[in-house]
């Protein structure tokens, strides 16, 4: 089912017991964290997502609310190679469970494969998505081809040759030698 929610406030409880669906888009500088990783602001575009609640029975019966999100958007980061702007495309798709509390979720996501949080009525699946996309940035982003071949000198060309000669200390000693005694 397909239906008009807000992914700022998305009512968990009636999204997954109606198998809700919810795409959508948001412009990448309505997500603060993310947009500040920008190293071009101006050609950030949007974040695309996709959300499908399902509400599934435990073994005992009881129902849990469980979330199925998938997002992707490109972002402008700066390339660890060349230094210089690179696209960079960041996907995600995950499954959470939601449970009461914040104790429980604790022992539970250790214990399961899927993602556990804690329910809330009304849920940000906006800083969920945010959430996501930051944690499928590269820890390195760069070109599959740099623009410009990079530079694996440190120091340029002129760097040795400037560095003044220090003067050796025999030398000094032996000019002390070789000068009369003051009385």
């Amino acid at each position: 089912m397909t239906s008009t929610y807000d992914p700022r406030m998305l009512p968990l409880a009636a999204f997954a017991r109606s198998g809700g669906q919810l795409p959508g888009s948001t412009p990448i500088a309505d997500l603060p964290r993310l947009y500040a990783q920008s190293v071009d602001a101006a050609q950030e575009g949007e974040a695309h997502f996709h959300a499908t609640g399902s509400e599934r029975f435990d073994a005992t019966g009881h129902p849990q609310v469980w979330l199925h999100v998938s997002g992707h958007c490109q972002l402008t980061l700066e390339c660890q190679r060349c230094l210089r702007p690179a696209r960079v495309g960041l996907d995600f798709e995950r499954d959470f469970r939601f449970v009461a509390n914040e104790a429980l979720a604790a022992v539970e996501d250790e214990e399961s494969e899927e993602d556990v949080l804690v329910f809330a009525r009304q849920f940000d699946l906006l800083d969920l998505v945010e959430d996501e996309l930051l944690m499928a940035m590269p820890l390195v982003p760069m070109h599959e081809t740099c623009p410009v071949a990079p530079r694996f000198s440190v120091a340029d060309a002129n760097f040795d040759a400037a560095a003044p000669q220090p003067a050796n200390p025999f030398a000094v000693l032996a000019d002390l030698k070789r000068r009369p005694a003051a009385d």
